[in-house]
Formats: C-alpha cells, structure tokens, sequence
C-alpha cells in the first residue's frame, strides 16, 4: 500500500496571547503586542510533541508542508520524509498563508490534514475547504491557542498523536462532522464568552468502534444495515446516476428505496427509479456513456479478504472507474464486516495494476447513519493479503 499522506499546517503563532495576558492571538496588532510582551511561539514543540509519537511508523508517512515554520521546521527536526507544497507569501505568515496550504495539499490527495493551531486556524481551514469545494477532507487539529472551543481539536497533543496512531495500525476510528466554532476576542478580552457555530469539519474521533461493538447479532447487524440505506436514501441527488454493486448491504438500499433491484448483480439508479438491473459491463458502459450528468457507485465489501473491487462485480471494469470521482464512490459495511477483517486493508483488484494503486489510501466507509470511519485500501496482491 501506499504512504500514508499526511498534509501538514501549523499556525506558529497560535496561542502566543496566552501567556502573556491576552486572552488571544488573531491579528497583527495582538501578536505584536505578544512579542512586545515576551511571548514565545509554541505550536512547532506542540505539533511535534504529537509527531514524536508516530516516529516509530516514519517509514510508512509522506508529509507534505509549506515551507519554514508552518510545517517544514517540524519535519525536518523529526526526520520525516517531506515534500514542500509552497511558501508562506506574508511575513510572518498569516491567515491567507493557511488557506493557500490547503489548497495545496488538496492538490496532493493528502489521507489527512493535521495542523496546529487555535479556533481561528479551524475557521481558516474550513473557509478554504468550502472554498475548493473539499468539505469532506478529513482533518486533526493539534490545541494550540488560547481559547479552544472548536469539536475538531483533540484535547492534547499526544491525544492527538494517539488519534494518528490508530489510524496508521488500521484501526476502526470514527469520523464524525464537528463544530467549529468561534469567539468574540474582542468580548472575551472583557471577560464574556461569546462562541458561535462557523462552519463543521470531518475529524476522526476516539474512542474506536471496536470498543464500542458488543453482543453484535444478526439482528442488529441488519438494523445497522437499515441505517446505512436510510442516510443514503436521506442524501439522495436528482439526476445522479447511482451505480450500486452486489451484496446484502447494498440490497437493503436498494429494498428501501423500493425498486426491485438485485442480490448478486449491478444495478443502476436515476432519479429514485430503476434504470437497469443486474447489467452486463458493456450495458452498463452505455448507460453511464449515455449520461451527461454526475455518476455516483456505492458498493461493499465483497468475499473473505474484503474486495470492493474485483470481486462478484466485475461489470464494474476500470474503464467505468476512471468515470467516477473518488470522492463519488461510497463504500458501505457494517462494523462487523470491518472488524472481520482483523486491521487488514479493503482491496482493490480491477484487473488494471495501474488504476488499482490510485485507489491505494485512506478512504472514508460508511457504517451507520451519517457515521462514517477511515479505513486504508490496498493493492490485492501477496503483499496486501497478508499484511
């Protein structure tokens, strides 16, 4: 599999306000007024308080960063493997400098985006998600600043590390949409705490679902099952065209929605309706040829070693994949399923090598109602099966 890309921001002057009296660190006047103070940045130690927990695994991390202090300085003093996606333009850097980061490391498909930094980087970070049009890029951030109120921070850097961790063993980890909030500096400098709700990010979140499965039967497995198809039914797009693999889970959607789709074959959804059922690649290669809007596929884990691809849908060929988004494809399974897989990767085998290792990463999987995980897929290969 893949590196595990990590895309790095660290806001170094994140936090500077609070040891010096100032309840804040937004705007140049303030910071300033830090320095002039004696204030001393602390989000580069803060960030790599978190890395130096993930030393151990460098070899399986790429990090990509801005130059300097917003994130280069701390990989390079923890001999991480990097690659620099720009340069802060202000100095010092500012909230602009953030926004361009992001941008940057969208370009570069990173699994995460992990910065340090205060409510206000949070704010800036989700201005420049919505702005690239990325609201589903998983992000971590690492506390730095003075007042924190946002849900995507972890509530230490080593918590934040840990979160990292599990995520890099394979871990089931929830990925959740949080609150970013914000605070009136102004009004919090007069003692009132003013917060309000600016936007939502998706961050992972302990603790695992591993430690939250018990007594699991087939009962519940099918309620979970219903849960799955009533979000994807709730979120539902007219005139997207809905690719929808084989399998049980894959069924109930299509048995909620009422069409009279099938078990072990490909069907394809427009508008809430049937359009074809059990297709052939080449019928289903017309049909996507026929139409001029978005195509979506939904598909779940298939046999023992946990294929989306390549296994019992086969009509599902590469020349179709390379039609789809990769933030288009919903892969759906019960936590029992994921943790049948004992950590191991969900695979990918299209019979095209070269398309299945761009599907090599993290990917987000649906396992409930709006309840979502990050889960690595591999390369079906000797390598991947055993690892």
């Amino acid at each position: 599999m893949n590196k595990f890309k990590l895309g790095l921001i660290i806001n170094p002057y994140a936090g500077i306000g609070g040891s010096v009296g100032l309840k804040g660190s937004d705007g140049d006047e303030i910071r300033a007024e830090a320095f002039a103070r004696g204030a001393e940045p602390r989000a580069i130690a803060r960030m790599q308080r978190c890395l130096t927990l993930l030393q151990p695994s460098t070899s399986d991390i790429h990090i990509y960063c801005f130059a300097g202090d917003m994130g280069e300085d701390a990989a390079k003093q923890l001999n991480f493997e990097h690659t620099l996606v720009g340069h802060p333009v202000a100095a010092p850097s500012n909230a602009q400098d953030t926004c361009m980061a992001v941008a940057a490391l969208l370009k570069e498909s990173v699994d995460i985006i992990l910065f340090a930094g205060g409510d206000g980087t949070a704010r800036n970070i989700a201005d420049a998600l919505k702005k690239e049009n990325a609201d589903h890029q998983i992000v971590l951030g690492v506390p730095c600043g003075v007042k924190m109120h946002s849900g995507v921070y972890a509530i230490t850097p080593e918590a934040a590390g840990e979160i990292m961790l599990s995520l890099l063993k394979n871990q089931l980890v929830n990925v959740q949409s949080c609150d970013v909030r914000d605070i009136d500096e102004v009004a919090f400098r007069e003692g009132k705490v003013k917060t309000r709700i600016y936007a939502s990010m998706y961050a992972p979140v302990l603790p695992q679902f591993l430690q939250q499965v018990k007594n699991s039967g087939a009962a519940q497995d099918e309620m979970v099952k219903l849960d799955i198809a009533n979000y994807l039914i709730d979120n539902l797009f007219d005139e997207v065209l809905y690719i929808v693999g084989p399998g049980s889970t894959t069924k109930m959607f299509l048995d909620q929605l009422g069409v009279d789709g099938t078990l072990l074959g490909v069907d394809v959804v427009l508008n809430r309706k049937l359009v074809a059922a059990d297709v052939s690649a080449q019928q289903l290669y017309q049909i996507i040829n026929n139409h001029s809007g978005d195509i979506k596929l939904i598909i779940t884990a298939i046999g023992g070693q946990g294929h989306i691809i390549g296994r019992g849908n086969q009509q599902i060929t590469p020349e179709v994949l390379r039609r789809i988004d990769r933030s288009d494809i919903y892969i759906i399974a019960t936590k029992e399923k994921i943790l049948s897989l004992q950590q191991r990767p969900l695979l990918v085998d299209s019979n095209d090598p070269e398309l299945d290792k761009s599907f090599s990463g993290y990917q987000t999987v649906l396992v409930g109602y709006d309840e979502f995980i990050m889960y690595p897929i591999g390369v079906s290969d000797s390598a991947s099966v055993h690892s």
